[in-house]
């Protein structure tokens, strides 16, 4: 807001002690308390407009006397009202002074009046000695309960992060485990395939080929290496009946157990005229030659496709370690500027084992959004708590979508499930800490808890759920205008709360 759009003050009234009797805050204070807040504080009569901003060093505590109050607060680049009112004794600003430095003393929310209203103000540093002085044991109280409150969230926000990633590392752990036995066996089965080439090696080396025949067998063998790299893709159906035709060529030229050669001559793109240029090779050989010459061949087209598996499987290996690597934003600052669909797709690849195959990952990226000045690996808990909400829902059947979009200088994430949907009753409460629909021992019910504090208080962002049944969406909105020095303050309570409605 423009500065001329803040509210205006009137000259100053004069203070009653017995009017400030009447505000409950003051109601128990004795008449030498009551004089030296007429002494040290001041009436005021503010004007419609904006009394503070968010963000603004916190300078004094308000107590509204009569007229009305109106408190928003950034969510998302969206201004939002949480609070209007018009009660007697509602009070808002630096109602915290009395912790002093220990938090960060600005307002964390916008306050306006609608109308003329009149307000008992008193400096922050003034209200802070006054709590001291006269509520010692109060002050201790409230600070105890304020950063006992704070270190409690931490340490259980702490204990969440640690149950997921055991769960994650539980998952990659298998997912790893898969690629690696690959690579084991397909190397053992290398080493008998190289064994066997030296075997035929030998005996070709007996003089069984003339030296034209052997250089074509030669050349034959490097195509055949090159052919395997360039093999189709063929279905079930058209393998089969390519399989069908080798086996019976092979079985026609003498060849024994031509029938488990087949498939791999399949696999390498091989067909029948190709067998006929190896024939055709070695005319006026024995079927015996014939027969080594194919078979080193299928050595040649087995270690090709070996090797394809140990690179592909060694491949697997490293794109979950860099997911991993990714996922916990490992030997990176806290705080960048990244490309949210890494973030996502990192997400996902960490919990591919939970989401299972019953579950259809639809990716609606808009590839055109730009960086996103974030804390990586908390939105990557955010993520990871609002994917396993939604494959949990769907009992691992459905579609998950994740979709992205540039909205209103935010980056805009959503995540739907095809899941039956959250009951209306309880929809309102899904942030609430410990609070879960899961059955017991199955959720702590802080997932969404902490997910709300990662967005909205260490981002300035906003989180909204819609649902109805087959289609539940958690929209997440990320501003794209914060930078590396202006962190979001993780308040336990926002500063500027209006307090006093009872």
């Amino acid at each position: 807001m423009n500065s001329n759009e803040t509210a205006g003050r009137s000259s100053r009234s004069v203070c009653d002690p017995a009017e400030l009797r009447t505000l409950f805050l003051f109601e128990k204070l004795d008449d030498a308390q009551l004089d030296r807040l007429c002494r040290d504080g001041r009436i005021e009569t503010i004007e419609p407009g904006v009394v503070f901003h968010e963000g603004e060093p916190a300078t004094c505590f308000y107590v509204l006397i009569d007229g009305e109050i109106v408190l928003t607060k950034l969510s998302g680049g969206t201004e939002i009202e949480l609070v209007r009112t018009q009660h007697h004794g509602a009070y808002s600003g630096a109602w915290m002074a009395y912790i002093g430095d220990k938090v960060d003393q600005t307002y964390n929310g916008t306050m306006k009046v609608t109308r003329p209203s009149r307000f008992f103000v008193l400096d922050a540093s003034t209200f802070a000695a006054m709590m001291h002085e006269w509520f010692p044991m109060a002050v201790h109280l409230l600070e105890g309960a304020f950063f006992g409150n704070r270190n409690a969230n931490a340490r259980v926000g702490q204990r969440e992060r640690l149950l997921a990633l055991g769960s994650l590392s539980a998952g990659l752990t298998h997912e790893l485990n898969n690629p690696a036995a690959a690579a084991a066996r397909a190397t053992s089965g290398l080493r008998e395939r190289v064994a066997g080439m030296r075997h035929k090696l030998a005996m070709m080396a007996d003089g069984k080929f003339d030296t034209a025949s052997l250089g074509a067998l030669v050349r034959l063998q490097e195509e055949a290496a090159a052919q395997v790299a360039k093999a189709p893709e063929l279905t079930p159906m058209e393998a089969a009946d390519r399989e069908d035709v080798l086996g019976e060529w092979l079985e026609e030229h003498g060849i024994s157990d031509g029938w488990n050669l087949a498939p791999n001559f399949v696999q390498a793109g091989f067909d029948v005229d190709w067998l006929e240029r190896v024939s055709a090779t070695l005319e006026g050989c024995t079927e015996q030659v014939l027969q080594g010459a194919i078979r080193w061949l299928n050595y040649t087209i087995e270690t090709e496709l070996l090797m394809n598996e140990i690179a592909d499987s060694t491949t697997r290996i490293s794109s979950l370690v860099n997911a991993a690597k990714q996922y916990s934003q490992m030997d990176r600052a806290p705080f960048q500027v990244v490309d949210i669909h890494d973030l996502l797709d990192s997400t996902l690849v960490m919990l591919s084992r939970k989401i299972g195959d019953g579950v259809e990952v639809v990716k609606d990226y808009d590839r055109a959004l730009p960086e996103v000045p974030c804390y990586a690996a908390e939105l990557n808990q955010v993520w990871t708590n609002l994917i396993d909400n939604a494959v949990y829902a769907m009992n691992g059947q459905g579609t998950l979508t994740i979709r992205t979009r540039h909205e209103n200088d935010c980056a805009v994430i959503e995540i739907g499930d095809s899941g039956p949907g959250i009951p209306e009753e309880v929809r309102s409460r899904i942030f609430e800490p410990f609070f879960t629909t899961k059955p017991m021992g199955e959720g702590t019910g802080l997932g969404l808890d902490i997910s709300f504090r990662i967005v909205v208080n260490k981002h300035d962002g906003d989180i909204q759920v819609d649902s109805e049944p087959g289609n539940t969406r958690f929209t997440v909105w990320l501003p794209l205008n914060r930078t590396p020095d202006e962190p979001a303050a993780e308040n336990v309570e926002p500063e500027s709360t209006v307090g006093g409605q009872r």
